[in-house]
């Protein structure tokens, strides 16, 4: 099975928890013919068991599997329906590790494979990326160009029933498996919107997913624009591929680049990786610290800049996440771009899917990543050097606010406050005046965001004016190109 890493994932699957090793001593045998047999169904807890055996605290470790033994046991013999086996210890394990951070998850081998395939850039669904909260499943962002996004799903939109059936009770990957199936079936989603009184009803139709993961154009005739809308086994490829068809379609005369993160949830690390890596010359992109100080990564960038020194603007709102996030920071720290529009979503956990053999996967959270200056944006986000608000505040009607990685139970903290903090970052590089030109909010009465009208983008406009002036500024820049 070949080694994943996605956008949760900083370091390659290792054989670490199921490698085989010796059973444990019969006077410390777990009790309970049904806890045995429940394993024997498919779970390997063997090298566990070596693991705790050596532990100090192993004696309370023992009593508590053994309570889990007993009430397994009693599942078995007295619920009121006979139970399966597997589906019982399955939804046992999504329950353990649903209980430690919103990130971590059991995947069961259909969970699996769909999620190989997933980041491979083709699978089959609605086209939503999720989380739950309160026991509901909450719209992280819609994929472009997917059911969802034709429907007028929107971010922050609460699902609370499939077809009509409620999700409560259901976990995360329950509800994700209902909302795939075959291409051309139909589902129905009722939604709470904030600020919609009412439920909102949808009928989508089910497609395979082959999201267009890079989308650009020219913004005028001087500016390039490129949106990144996850981060695939294609991004970094399609994203040269952009680079190359805007410089042609400019004849020379591009004058600055906006780099659009917004609503991208994440992907695959390496592909955060080259990515940051196509714009930087040298130096620390983002590093990762484990619960082991030996578990600790870093990546560098080489040589070698695909936009030629352009001046460039990089586009995030509190929809950038994860991977987005690295790569705003690391353009960020060294400087390399202008981050402009509103604090991202603050994901800075790392997950590393661990296969189980035969029985799907583990995503575990196993480290924090930091940003080249040290900075860790677990629950805090990346901050916009200049922020631009997409839309103006309704004193009557505020817009809803959408939550991020610091409003998710069980999210892990920050440990900023535990290090040594980040120094500060160095002031932008920016001609005089360049700034002051910047909007933060659209003008009174402009036209409503609509997002195949480049023109009613207000924070796009406000990052090409920026680009503009700061080429202005430097003439001597300009004419090299």
């Amino acid at each position: 099975m070949a080694e994943q890493q996605n956008v949760d994932t900083a370091k390659p699957v290792t054989s670490q928890g199921t490698e085989a090793s010796p059973a444990p001593k019969r006077g410390r045998a777990l009790r309970g013919a049904g806890f045995v047999a429940a394993f024997s169904a498919g779970l390997v807890i063997g090298p566990l068991v070596a693991a705790w055996a050596q532990d100090a605290s192993r004696a309370e470790t023992y009593r508590l599997l053994n309570l889990f033994g007993d009430v397994f046991e009693r599942v078995r013999a007295e619920y009121v329906e006979p139970v399966n086996d597997r589906d019982v210890i399955e939804s046992a394990i999504s329950g353990m590790l649903a209980g430690l951070d919103p990130h971590s998850s059991y995947m069961n081998p259909r969970s699996f494979r769909d999620m190989q395939v997933q980041t491979r850039g083709e699978f089959g669904g609605l086209g939503i990326e999720v989380t739950q909260e309160n026991g509901y499943v909450k719209v992280i962002s819609p994929i472009d160009d997917t059911p969802a996004a034709r429907a007028g799903v929107k971010p922050g939109d609460l699902i609370t029933h499939l077809n009509g059936a409620s999700v409560q009770g259901l976990t995360l990957q329950e509800a994700v498996e209902q909302m795939r199936g075959e291409r051309g079936s139909s589902l129905r989603l009722t939604i709470r919107r904030e600020g919609t009184a009412a439920p909102i009803e949808l009928s989508l139709t089910r497609d395979v997913i082959r999201p267009q993961v890079v989308r650009y154009h020219l913004e005028g005739t001087d500016i390039a624009y490129i949106r990144l809308a996850s981060f695939n086994e294609q991004t970094e490829s399609a994203l040269r591929r952009a680079m190359t068809a805007l410089r042609s379609q400019a004849g020379g005369n591009l004058r600055g680049l906006v780099l659009d993160l917004r609503n991208n949830p994440g992907g695959l690390l390496d592909q955060a990786v080259q990515v940051s890596d196509d714009f930087l010359e040298q130096g620390e992109i983002v590093s990762t610290r484990a619960r082991r100080p030996e578990d600790a990564q870093r990546w560098n960038a080489r040589a070698g800049d695909i936009a030629q020194g352009l001046p460039i603007v990089v586009l995030v709102n509190s929809g950038s996440a994860s991977a987005s996030e690295i790569v705003a920071g690391a353009l960020q720290d060294h400087r390399r771009a202008v981050v402009m529009g509103v604090k991202s979503f603050g994901k800075g956990s790392v997950q590393t899917v661990m296969p189980l053999p035969g029985q799907g996967a583990i995503r575990l959270t196993t480290a924090r990543y930091y940003t080249p200056s040290g900075r860790s944006i677990q629950a805090t986000g990346i901050e916009p050097d200049i922020e631009v608000l997409a839309t103006r505040p309704d004193a009557e009607r505020p817009a809803p606010q959408r939550d991020r990685e610091a409003d998710l139970r069980r999210s892990l903290q920050n440990d900023g406050a535990a290090a040594q903090p980040a120094p500060p970052l160095p002031p932008l590089n920016l001609p005089a005046g360049v700034v002051e030109r910047v909007q933060r909010l659209p003008a009174e009465g402009a036209a409503a965001f609509d997002p195949a009208k480049p023109e009613t983008d207000h924070q796009l406009q406000q990052a090409a004016g920026l680009l503009r002036a700061w080429a202005s500024a430097q003439p001597q820049r300009r004419a090299a190109r």
